[in-house]
């Protein structure tokens, strides 16, 4: 069996690989775990496996925020040390390093 390890953390700041949106993750799923309905939505020339770590984002393009759920292939570091705007991130995280956000300690799930 695989052990998968998942290259992203909780609170980095990563964008798209091929669509223009960015975001900060809040959650990790080791492998897919989202519905089949979505994943057969995604273009075949584009789908990624769902055998590798799947991130959940609050996400945000130049017209709106949203929550985005994204294959650990179509992520980069974001390394423009522009912050996020998506409401999520002020309620859930705190700046930190360039690139990062560190969750806040009286935050409650």
């Amino acid at each position: 069996m695989r052990t998968l390890s998942a290259k992203f953390a909780i609170g980095q700041v990563v964008k798209h690989r091929l669509y223009p949106f960015r975001g900060v993750i809040y959650d990790v799923d080791p492998t897919f775990a989202n519905t089949e309905e979505w994943y057969r939505a995604i273009p075949a020339e584009v789908r990624p496996s769902k055998d590798q770590p799947f991130y959940h984002l609050y996400a945000e393009n130049a017209q709106t925020q949203y929550v985005a759920y994204v294959s650990e292939q179509n992520l980069l570091p974001d390394e423009s040390g522009a912050p996020v705007h998506h409401p999520q991130v002020d309620a859930m995280f705190e700046p930190a390093d360039p690139g990062f956000y560190k969750r806040k300690v009286n935050f409650a799930n």
